[in-house]
């Protein structure tokens, strides 16, 4: 018996456009399934159809046969099925309702009627699987950190069937090992896992079946060597060598802390080349994208100083002012916070110096055939190019770029990196990313930083990447 088997599933959110026909899908217990594929071609679909999300939140056109061990799941409520199939969605935020990290965890325990002295193992052993403290406050987490959190918050369910989209779209290489590792002896203690992945070099090395969803359906691939070697390749960097000139950004001794309760960045001393491409590097919570933060003037220092911005009218002033934003450009590790517009041409004509050229960059980006969507009923990949596309059309002299690769698909990946290099030579901004993806990490860096316990471990170039990705 199959823990999951699809047959002959067709599925159109308006009735018109199938997003899967005539689709076959099968995953078994004892196994780690991973299904991958183009952003935007269903595999969040196929997960909704699966849990019940589909139909019974999601709305649509559904047929075919649906079985989740073994039993036909149409007209099942959602709750019933949820007690079956665990699902760690691609968005942390959209997962994540409680305060504090222990109460997370436990409250799908007690959703499912767990009894207090096994929610309170349940709490310590996914803890302790995950690297997590209980007390930690939810929204001071760092994006990895909170990816993790809602993974062990489906873990201490105990459902034999979980389906993990993006699980790791925003973990270090450490804490992706981690992961798969947890996931890979869940398989051998009789689970079904499927994961939803892009970063084919983290997850094959634990995968039994690959499944590569694409044009509307989904095919078993037989030639995992040769598929990866298809999907990791790393990127080549278009740009020109580097000579570092002034400084656009000068950080000395600064620290920042929440609440004195606890310290994030304690002591930053770092240049910021004008013109440049730096890239932060590190683990998940090791402050990388405070420290973005604290450039983009969105936080103040608690201590030290931000000694030099763009130009001396900025000053020292506590906030960034609307001439500031017009030269800085952020884009968020959580693409859903910059959203706002009711359809993807008003997102990026909002800052755009004309109609004209806001298409001209959503063709860049890929996404002028998504020109009169909602931008949230897009799927995370394809939001994460709407928001970098929005960003990218006001022409900001820096650009700060917080996991721009989370949700690509190789082709989209290799992309938008072309793209966002070819813009930085064209005009001749300053670019800092934060990725913890190695296929591209190299492409879009002149000078490397490397984080660790609220500091600057190492500074380099091009060999301090390669160094963090194969230590």
């Amino acid at each position: 018996m199959s823990a999951i088997e699809l047959k002959n599933v067709n599925f159109s959110y308006d009735g018109k456009t199938k997003i899967l026909e005539n689709t076959d899908f099968t995953a078994e217990y004892g196994e780690v399934t991973l299904l991958s594929g183009h952003s935007g071609e269903g595999k969040s679909t196929l997960m909704y159809i699966v849990s019940g999300i589909i139909p019974n939140v999601n709305y649509g056109e559904l047929s075919g046969d649906v079985k989740i061990a073994g039993e036909d799941i149409k007209g099942k409520k959602l709750g019933y099925i949820c007690r079956k199939v665990g699902v760690v969605l691609q968005n942390a935020d959209e997962q994540i309702i409680q305060k504090i990290a222990e109460d997370e965890i436990a409250f799908g325990c007690e959703n499912l009627a767990f009894p207090p002295e096994s929610i309170q193992k349940q709490i310590e052993i996914v803890c302790n699987l995950m690297k997590l403290d209980k007390k930690w406050t939810c929204r001071t987490l760092s994006g990895g950190q909170k990816q993790r959190l809602i993974t062990a918050s489906t873990l201490a369910m105990g459902q034999k069937i979980i389906i993990l989209d993006e699980p790791l779209a925003n973990l270090d290489k450490d804490g992706a090992a981690m992961l798969m590792g947890t996931l890979r002896a869940l398989a051998g203690a009789g689970y079904c896992v499927v994961v939803i992945e892009h970063r084919l070099d983290m997850v094959l090395p634990f995968v039994d079946t690959v499944w590569h969803i694409g044009n509307k359906t989904v095919k078993k691939v037989e030639n995992r060597q040769a598929y990866l070697q298809q999907q990791t390749a790393k990127i080549e960097d278009i740009c020109a060598p580097f000579e570092a000139a002034v400084p656009v950004f000068k950080l000395q001794n600064a620290a920042f802390s929440v609440k004195k309760e606890r310290v994030i960045l304690k002591d930053v001393t770092l240049e910021i080349p004008r013109g440049g491409r730096t890239v932060f590097l590190g683990e998940n919570g090791c402050g990388k994208t405070t420290l973005l933060r604290l450039i983009a003037r969105l936080y103040k220092p608690t201590g030290g100083a931000i000694v030099q911005y763009i130009d001396e009218k900025f000053g020292q002033k506590p906030k960034g002012s609307r001439a500031w934003y017009k030269k800085v450009g952020i884009v968020y590790q959580n693409p859903d916070y910059q959203l706002f517009m009711p359809t993807v041409r008003q997102e990026i004509s909002f800052g755009a110096k004309g109609e004209e050229y806001a298409a001209e960059i959503a063709e860049l980006f890929g996404v002028k055939h998504l020109w009169e969507r909602h931008p949230q009923s897009l799927s995370e990949g394809q939001k994460r190019r709407v928001s970098i596309a929005a960003v990218a059309a006001c022409e900001p002299e820096v650009l700060l770029l917080d996991e721009p690769t989370v949700g690509q698909d190789y082709d989209g990946l290799c992309a938008m990196v072309e793209v966002l290099n070819r813009l930085h030579m064209q005009s001749g901004n300053t670019m800092i990313t934060i990725t913890h993806d190695v296929r591209c990490a190299e492409a879009l860096c002149d000078r490397a930083y490397l984080i660790a316990d609220g500091m600057v471990a190492k500074c380099g170039g091009k060999e301090l990447v390669r160094e963090y990705f194969t230590s």
